[in-house]
């Protein structure tokens, strides 16, 4: 009779055991369900805004009204005064948390210091290819050069992102600060860095482009 207890009870305690793992598994599973990264500059960064007014706040806040069902997760990959060179350069770094997506927002610091287009688009190239090798989802925002530069800085250094995408099967949003730029109402004093009102409407234009990614 003993032994048939102490079976019993083993039962029951292997039973509980399995039990709690099975659902220790199953919570893991669904913690943050997908992992969005943003690998930019101080336009990701949120420079110049509350810690609740920048980009990935308020592209977290999106998502989550979109996907109330869903647990995602955005994390600020924003590095101020970055370029594509410091972006490749910590990519590895940046990618710890093993997301599902990332959003490519850099080359604008390149643009600003007229850096070698050719050096720019091998930088992006070599994102590309990493967060290819990695099967990770992929949108890349384009950026445009700016117009002091000269018209043929300006076509060499805008044919990058959308050669990229094309070489990469990577979506494109052609230029991050689409709406927003040059409209003083939606940016900050220095008239390049949006405010909170410019951040919401890009990550408005952007959602679009980020569900299908996503999808």
């Amino acid at each position: 009779m003993k032994q048939g207890l102490f079976s019993i009870k083993t039962v029951l305690i292997r039973f509980v055991l399995i039990f709690g793992l099975v659902n220790m598994v199953s919570v893991n599973a669904w913690a943050d369900d997908f992992k969005i990264l943003a690998l930019g500059d101080s336009l990701t960064a949120g420079y110049g805004l509350d810690q609740n007014q920048g980009f990935t706040v308020q592209l977290q806040q999106a998502l989550n009204h979109n996907f109330p069902d869903r647990d995602i997760k955005v994390m600020n990959g924003g590095v101020s005064g970055d370029t594509t060179k410091g972006g490749l350069a910590r990519l590895n770094w940046a990618l710890v948390d093993n997301p599902d997506m990332v959003i490519v927002e850099l080359g604008a610091n390149d643009g600003l210091r007229g850096l070698d287009p050719k050096l720019t688009e091998k930088n992006l190239d070599g994102i590309l290819q990493n967060l290819k090798d990695r099967g990770m989802k992929v949108l890349l925002t384009g950026m445009l050069a700016p117009p002091n530069l000269g018209g043929d800085y300006g076509r060499e250094f805008n044919s990058i992102y959308p050669r990229l995408a094309k070489k990469h099967g990577v979506a494109l949003y052609p230029f991050f600060l689409e709406g927003v730029a040059g409209i003083a109402d939606l940016n900050q004093e220095d008239g390049i860095h949006p405010n909170a009102d410019g951040v919401a409407i890009i990550v408005e234009r952007l959602l679009p482009h980020i569900k299908k990614v996503m999808n």
